[in-house]
């Protein structure tokens, strides 16, 4: 017989499957002997009270065994039939590597161009940002194999509300190398030791099955006729046909200029602008687990997510690293931009989230002439004010949390786990006022809701600007096609529609649904 049971037990007991079934065997009123096989298929922790408890869901099996014990389903891409029909898959991210399989699916070939590296090949030029302050505008930690994501904290949790669709994405992950653990987890993540592996994984799968992978082949031109895309153009001089999937990436600005300049609808998208803030892990162990001894044997490094509104625009927390480290994160020169990610054991002794707060389009003056692109000009005159007060290196301003609250220069730095380094500023002066200012309300606000919270032990890092694109690109509701343009399919964080690397693998694969749609009333 098999049962579907929720337990709340102890992390002690989550943390040992023997223990899980001795309890299964109370709450059905069986003996343990019968339990022949039990599934966690949901965790969750819950810290609201002093005592913490974790919450399962389980599936049993009582005196039967199941005929597949294998969590999902594995997909069969199977190989592409010669003379299949083509598409264009433009960046080799999330939202692009999803599509790419979906194409798959669907019999059409992908041909995916990123303009980066493959994502080893990515690990020297991010390594040159902090050692030679060297930044390769086309392989750095936003562009490559993998995207932005693939040497991120890896984080999964998504508030889209088609579960079939999150589930699908977890369970290719899972068959492409991910832990099963992504499968259960209230909040799943991956690691950035682990996930260039998956990536690796689906690229040989796309390859295996038929499709085209080019590397450092940078798009620098969308072919048009009669309004209708007849394919791309790209900086080495080739050329490549069919219907586009644009999967480029929040920070590839080059591709939102050249939209600009040839008249395709885009249209300026809010941003949120910060820091990230650094704390011990020890601290926010015990800040929310309600304990002075911290996590102790059997929890996880801690996580925390804020939010409060000041002055009407919200203030919150961003991409929380629980035991990570903070990055240099520019995709260019004359930027300066961090962001955060941790390990798959998420064993630093350190804790960073961005820190950031809300603006529209309507609260930017003075860049007006920018048109679309105002938000994206903002997003640069911030990033290019601390690249230039760190001397034009990736040596990070910084400043401490209660310092920053009150308006003064911190007289010294904590360690940190940001390698090119950070020196003391006042990053309350360096980033416009309206964002500093509410910043430092929401702190205070912050410290009242989590005693602890607000501490010079915490230290601030900036900035923190590429929480999304800054600009959308306009598509239709229905058909996901550019509301112009015949057969150009904007997708992704890049195109304003996404924000992380689930809502980005789903965004793909809706992108390639349409696109096959499209090719079908075509030809």
């Amino acid at each position: 017989m098999v049962h579907n049971i929720d337990l709340r037990v102890s992390p002690e007991v989550a943390s040992d499957m023997r223990r899980v079934e001795s309890e299964l065997g109370k709450a059905l009123r069986v003996d343990r002997s019968r339990i022949r096989y039990a599934r966690v298929s949901r965790r969750s922790i819950d810290a609201r009270q002093r005592n913490v408890m974790v919450n399962l869901s389980l599936t049993v099996y009582v005196d039967e065994v199941p005929a597949d014990v294998s969590p999902v389903e594995m997909i069969d891409y199977g190989h592409l039939p010669e003379g299949c029909r083509e598409a264009i898959v433009v960046g080799a991210g999330p939202a692009g590597l999803f599509a790419s399989l979906r194409l798959i699916e669907l019999g059409i070939k992908p041909i995916l161009i990123e303009r980066g590296k493959d994502v080893d090949s990515r690990r020297k030029d991010m390594a040159g940002i902090a050692r030679d302050n060297r930044v390769d505008p086309d392989s750095n930690y936003c562009f490559g194999e993998g995207g932005a994501g693939a040497y991120s904290d890896g984080k999964l949790y998504t508030r889209s509300k088609k579960r079939g669709s999150v589930d699908k994405v977890l369970s290719i992950l899972y068959q492409f190398g991910a832990q099963e653990d992504i499968l259960v987890d209230a909040h799943p993540h991956i690691g950035t030791d682990r996930l260039p592996e998956v990536i690796k994984g689906i690229r040989k799968q796309i390859i295996a099955s038929g499709g085209e992978v080019y590397f450092s082949t940078r798009v620098t031109d969308i072919l048009l006729e009669d309004g209708t895309v007849k394919g791309v153009a790209t900086a080495d001089g080739k050329q490549f046909y069919g219907p586009v999937i644009l999967a480029t990436g929040h920070s590839a600005r080059d591709v939102y200029e050249m939209l600009y300049e040839k008249g395709i609808d885009i249209e300026p998208k809010g941003l949120a602008i910060g820091v990230r803030l650094e704390h011990p892990q020890h601290l926010i162990d015990c800040i929310q687990y309600h304990s002075k001894s911290g996590r102790g044997k059997y929890l996880p490094a801690a996580e925390y997510s804020m939010l409060t509104r000041v002055d009407g625009r919200a203030v919150y927390s961003f991409c929380m690293c629980p035991g990570g480290f903070i990055i240099p994160a520019a995709s260019g020169p004359d930027q300066l931009v961090v962001n955060g990610m941790s390990p798959s054991s998420r064993g630093t002794k350190w804790a960073n989230s961005g820190m950031v707060v809300e603006i529209l389009p309507e609260d930017v003056d003075g860049y007006e002439s920018a048109g679309p692109l105002k938000m994206m000009r903002y997003q640069e005159d911030i990033e290019r004010r601390f690249f230039e007060e760190s001397g034009c290196t990736q040596n990070a301003p910084a400043q401490r949390m209660v310092d920053f609250t009150q308006g003064q220069r911190s007289s010294s730095l904590p360690p940190t786990s940001y390698a090119p380094g950070i020196h003391s500023s006042r990053i309350d002066q360096l980033l416009p006022r309206p964002i500093s200012e509410r910043l430092k309300r929401g702190f205070v606000d912050f410290g009242r809701k989590a005693h602890g919270f607000l501490t010079n032990d915490a230290v601030l890092i900036g900035c923190e600007t590429r929480t999304s694109s800054p600009v959308r690109i306009s598509r239709d509701r229905e058909t996901l096609e550019h509301v112009g343009i015949q057969g150009l399919f904007p997708c992704g964080e890049g195109a304003g529609y996404a924000g992380g690397i689930v809502s980005a693998a789903i965004d793909g694969e809706r992108c390639a649904d349409a696109l096959s749609a499209y090719m079908s009333g075509r030809h």
